[in-house]
């Protein structure tokens, strides 16, 4: 599957960015290989291998310990609000 520039611009306005013309037309180009790219990947045939949750097995995230860093402010802050409740902030309501 290969985009058109123009098509690169209507997903460019769909995601809100702007784009120029030259761009559109590059950006066509290099999404079109990756599509391509995308598509030679699916001819694979992938029989027979499990999937992985990770790309090298047996492998643990080393993780900080959890402790206390910083100290509990919560009141101090929630005396200058102006308005708060049982621990919570109370803002006016968005949707009614």
């Amino acid at each position: 599957m290969s985009l058109t520039p123009d098509e690169v611009k209507k997903i460019a306005h769909l995601a809100r960015l702007s784009i120029t013309k030259e761009d559109s037309e590059k950006y066509a180009s290099q999404l079109s290989n990756i599509l391509a790219f995308t598509a030679q990947m699916d001819q694979l045939d992938t029989t027979g291998i499990e999937p992985l949750s990770h790309a090298v097995e047996n492998v643990s995230q080393r993780f900080r310990d959890d402790h206390v860093t910083e100290p509990n402010l919560r009141d101090k802050y929630q005396a200058i609000a102006p308005k708060s409740e049982a621990g919570f902030y109370l803002v006016p309501a968005v949707i009614e």
